[in-house]
């Protein structure tokens, strides 16, 4: 067997409303399913289907809501889903345009980390998973282990 590429992410969450703003009207995902309002139709709880602007495949995202009762992430080192990256451009400039937009709508945002080899942001949705929107440092050797072992420093946008 051979991974061909991460094809996409599926996500518990206590309130799909909540949730698909964040995701759609936030981070700019485009909904592909439900279509409008609704139950979320073919599986047994709500949910919401999303691909990035880009259309690569058929859906990147799947949300399912779990309801408000579910227990929350723990805190900590853990075993599981740590973050996914999101790459958002290819220039810092569209970092603090992004940073801009989270703290507009008043998303928590985690940390901003300069990574020698790409530049993040961290941020959490609202049942805390965390994500980290990123872009690669233009003319970095991605097989250069020295650079890819360097201690990562806050970065200042």
């Amino acid at each position: 067997m051979e991974v061909k590429e991460l094809g996409h992410i599926v996500l518990y969450v206590r309130d799909i409303g909540r949730s698909v703003a964040f995701y759609r009207d936030v981070l700019g995902w485009r909904q592909v399913l439900p279509k409008a309002g609704g139950d979320g139709g073919p599986l047994p709880m709500p949910f919401a289907m999303f691909n990035a602007p880009s259309g690569r495949t058929h859906h990147e995202l799947l949300l399912i809501e779990v309801g408000p009762d579910a227990a929350a992430l723990p805190a900590g080192r853990r075993v599981g889903l740590y973050h996914f990256g999101l790459k958002i451009g290819t220039s810092d400039d569209e970092l603090r345009a992004a940073l801009r937009t989270l703290r507009e709508a008043g998303a928590t945002v985690l940390g901003a980390t300069d990574h020698v080899v790409t530049h993040s942001l961290y941020i959490a949705d609202p049942d805390g998973n965390e994500i980290e929107l990123y872009v690669d440092v233009p003319g970095m050797d991605w097989e250069d282990a020295d650079l890819l072992a360097s201690p990562p420093r806050a970065l200042q946008l």
